[in-house]
């Protein structure tokens, strides 16, 4: 993996901390971001900024193609993995759908269940179709 690679993955795993974060505590994201002793870096405030942006369209996105499984079943942690990949997907410059998809599963494998690469990778792959192509 490149040095730009290495350094957005830890961009997304530390969006998916504070989207967590956002989420267990029930307040605004931005609110969460503002709070943090460490500033995060440019790539984080853009992935929560476009997966907070994006937010309405990602959970139709989301309930449209997770077929058989309300959104209020999924896993908390497959749908923030799911939406920060939507925002991602949504952004002007972001990086090629595979990538995202890539980091989106790999997201699921350490921080979610047995069954979430799977699950994740199907609905995103759906979703990147519908909203890319």
């Amino acid at each position: 993996m490149s040095e730009l690679g290495i350094s957005r993955h830890r961009a997304r795993e530390r969006a998916l901390e504070i989207m967590y974060e956002a989420s267990i505590k029930d307040r605004p994201i931005l609110d969460v971001v503002k709070d943090l002793s460490i500033h995060p870096d440019e790539y984080v405030l853009a992935l929560v900024t476009s997966s907070f942006d994006h937010r309405a369209r990602a959970d139709e996105l989301i309930a449209e193609f997770s077929i058989d499984w309300p959104l209020e079943r999924i896993a908390l942690v497959d749908r923030l993995v799911m939406t920060m990949a939507i925002g991602e997907m949504l952004m002007g410059d972001g990086p090629p759908k595979a990538v995202i998809l890539d980091e989106a599963v790999e997201l699921a494998k350490v921080y979610s269940t047995d069954a979430s690469p799977k699950f994740v990778n199907g609905v995103l792959s759906s979703i990147a179709e519908h909203i890319l192509d």
